[in-house]
């Protein structure tokens, strides 16, 4: 059975630079550092892996591997986002930060059951900081009761649309 998230991987195009993002900036430590020169099928490489670690135990990690191709490009936040759990207090403070620091920085977001503000890091990636409401948890258990007609309601209505 899944117990929890491990780690969420990325490319990167400069490891110093997605660390100058993740640990001064959004205050992740860089937990782990390790170069793979041979990849499991038997393939010569120089790549990083970098791992950041949460309060939670669980890690934003990160390859640069110079002799991969790989299209960077600004993610729109449905295409790819990650969202990290803060206090209601901090989302407010790291929204200054942001702006201060000259990053992209959006927000406030109403989601409801959630507050959420958005960062880019250096690579393109929309980064979420989100806050849970006092009645998130309710909100969440009520959500659920309805999830899966939903989503049939949604498969329905896009099958008769095509």
């Amino acid at each position: 059975m899944i117990k929890g998230l491990h780690h969420n991987a990325y490319r990167c195009r400069d490891a110093e630079q997605t660390r100058q993002f993740y640990e001064d900036f959004l205050g992740l430590p860089l937990a782990n550092a390790f170069e793979i020169k041979q990849t499991k099928s038997g393939r010569q490489t120089k790549t990083l892996h970098a791992f950041f670690q949460m309060d939670d135990g669980s890690f934003l990690a990160f390859f640069e591997a110079p002799d991969m191709p790989f299209e960077f490009k600004p993610q729109h936040d449905f295409d790819l986002h990650i969202a990290l759990e803060v206090e209601p207090e901090d989302m407010h403070m790291m929204f200054e930060k942001g702006k201060s620091a000259g990053i992209e920085t959006r927000g406030v977001s109403d989601h409801g059951f959630i507050d959420s503000i958005y960062f880019r890091d250096p690579d393109g990636y929309v980064v979420e900081l989100t806050a849970k409401r006092s009645d998130h948890d309710e909100q969440v258990r009520a959500a659920r009761q309805s999830a899966h007609k939903v989503l049939e309601s949604w498969q329905q209505e896009k099958s008769q649309s095509v």
